[in-house]
């Protein structure tokens, strides 16, 4: 008996499911339930990295489940498979950290590895936890498959004496506690309230800047970042991603087809305009060199500065994704950036429409749906306070700003959460590493003024360039949000705020400037000029630079070893991947 179906011979399953010579495969493929139609329709992988480690992962099994059931609605073949995470905010402020980065680039070739082993013919990549994003996407360009982005939504806000709060102010309440302004007790509470279950944290934290960014990309279709993870609308996005991603089959529509030079500056106009998390310098940059466009950090500074910050949320101000949602999600703030000309809606996005029509068909439907139901609809309109018109916004400009000096000739990475014309200048206060700048915190010796400088913790040097929210939360918890400076090569948690300089390349592994920084030299924090400076001349850091040597690599085997002497600079992107575009 013959095979009874005939695949559509574009499809490159086919390899692994037609003819005789593969009715061994086809045996493998039937002791898991498939059949004759599910083996003539094309092959869709669910990458899914669900996981009891974190509540950003741990509903995701159900997610994916959504979009298997679109999957199947549609015509598709779905397979799913596993790939790791790393819970940041759990591994925040221990050695587990230097892993975060790491987990990019494992997710990234974990899905690569299984889409060209297996042979399928798209993809559907989920994600939750903040490394995951970024991970997915890069896979989804390597690859070059039909491909939809499916983030699992972010966490509701706890309440907390009748205030909403996140993980964040948990953060802080360390420092609060270790400053004398909040009892071990109350901190007990605060901790019991904050998250109240799944999803990624709430704020306009790394997770959810990503999210914003997989949007405006054009990766995942419009509306998609915003309904929390535990929502009926969340998993509508989820099956309606399922059925999507065999549109893009049928229209043979990839990675490729979509991304562009004017995608990448829509996200970096979005990022700046949001306040998003500093950790997307860092990932853009990565997936443009995945995709082969030309990218470079200068452009989020040149973009910053003619963009308007037009939204309030967590960590600068009070509110959470799940606000945003209920004003309309990213599409609001989209439309009110292109109204301004402030975006490209001609770059296209995974629904085969560009960012213009597809706002527009979002606003046809919104109008219908309120039509129907009697209630006005809001397409881009919204009167919330966190968010503004850009003719009316928070800051002139946006919130990222990439400062360079002597200290940074590659560049470093701010995020303004507070006053945009900040300048500060005070005695460098000097760690290797970040457990010995947080003892130093949490025992009281920070004083106004200073400038904390932690090094050592860069993609190569750390390895793995770790996220510190525990010490930027401690010195702000502590009250020293505008009077205290921290640079690093490492880098921060979207949560972060307050004047910390992340990103700082060189980084001291690779002999940048910051490894010869000492304890009392003056260090100066200038945004409105973008500079990162220390108070010495040319020839006064190149002496030390002489008499520099590098420290000896922390580890010698294993993953962190090989990937510590494969990561690129901080002002690249920190890949492990050239980058050459699949043809």
């Amino acid at each position: 008996m013959s095979n009874s179906s005939e695949k559509d011979e574009s499809l490159r399953s086919r390899e692994v499911t037609e003819g005789p010579e593969r009715a061994p495969h086809r045996s493998m493929f039937r002791a898991m339930g498939f059949d004759d139609d599910d083996l003539s329709s094309p092959m869709v992988a669910v990458a899914n990295p669900a996981a009891d480690i974190t509540p950003c992962n741990v509903h995701l099994d159900d997610v994916a489940g959504a979009a298997i059931d679109g999957v199947n609605e549609a015509g598709g073949m779905p397979i799913e498979f596993g790939t790791i995470t790393i819970s940041d905010a759990i591994s925040m402020g221990t050695e587990g950290m230097k892993a975060s980065l790491i987990s990019r680039e494992v997710i990234a070739d974990s899905v690569e590895l299984v889409a060209f082993g297996e042979r399928v013919d798209a993809l559907v990549t989920v994600a939750g936890c903040d490394k995951n994003l970024p991970g997915m996407m890069m896979a989804a360009i390597r690859t070059d498959l039909p491909t939809v982005f499916l983030y699992g939504g972010s966490i509701l806000p706890g309440e907390h004496e009748g205030r909403e709060v996140t993980v964040q102010n948990v953060f802080e309440g360390v420092g609060a506690v270790a400053h004398g302004d909040m009892t071990e007790d109350e901190l007990v509470e605060l901790e019991h309230d904050a998250c109240p279950g799944a999803g990624s944290c709430g704020g306009m934290f790394t997770a959810n800047t990503m999210a914003t960014m997989s949007e405006t990309l054009g990766l995942a279709p419009l509306g998609s970042a915003s309904p929390p993870a535990e929502s009926p609308e969340r998993y509508k996005v989820a099956e309606g991603a399922g059925e999507l991603v065999l549109d893009a089959v049928e229209n043979d529509r990839k990675p490729s087809d979509i991304l562009t030079r004017e995608s990448f500056e829509n996200a970096i106009t979005m990022q700046v305009a949001m306040g998003g998390s500093t950790n997307a310098v860092l990932h853009l940059l990565a997936l443009a060199a995945e995709a082969g466009i030309e990218l470079d950090i200068d452009d989020f500074d040149e973009i910053s500065r003619r963009t308007p910050k037009i939204a309030n949320l967590q960590p600068g101000g009070t509110r959470v994704m799940k606000d945003l949602h209920d004003e309309g999600g990213i599409p609001v703030v989209l439309r009110r950036l292109l109204d301004g000309g402030y975006i490209h809606g001609n770059a296209m996005t995974v629904t085969g429409r560009t960012i213009e029509e597809e706002l527009d068909h979002l606003g046809s439907e919104a109008r219908s749906a309120s039509d129907s139901s009697g209630q006005s609809p809001r397409g881009g309109e919204s009167d919330a306070d966190f968010l503004r018109p850009v003719d009316d916004p928070f800051h002139e400009e946006g919130a990222i700003k990439i400062l360079k000096g002597n200290l940074s000739p590659e560049g470093s990475v701010l995020k303004v959460t507070g006053e945009d014309k900040f300048h500060h200048s005070g005695p460098a206060r000097v760690f290797e590493n970040e457990e010995d700048a947080m003892k130093y915190v949490q025992e009281g010796g920070i004083e106004s003024g200073d400038v904390i400088v932690i090094r050592n913790e860069g993609p190569r040097g750390g390895p793995g360039m770790r996220e510190m929210l525990g010490v930027t939360a401690a010195v702000v918890g502590q009250g020293h949000e505008d009077d205290v400076a921290l640079l690093t090569d490492g880098r921060f948690s979207g949560a972060t705020r307050g004047p910390m300089v992340g990103h700082v390349a060189p980084e001291a592994r690779d002999g940048g400037p910051i490894a010869v920084v000492e304890d009392g030299d003056e260090v100066a924090v200038d945004i409105p000029n973008r500079e990162l400076s220390v108070d010495l001349s040319e020839e006064e850091l190149d002496d030390r630079l002489d008499d520099w040597e590098p420290n000896d690599p922390r580890y010698t085997s294993g993953v962190l070893a090989k990937y510590g002497e494969t990561f690129g600079s901080a002002a690249n992107g920190a890949v492990t991947n050239p980058g050459a575009k699949r043809e």
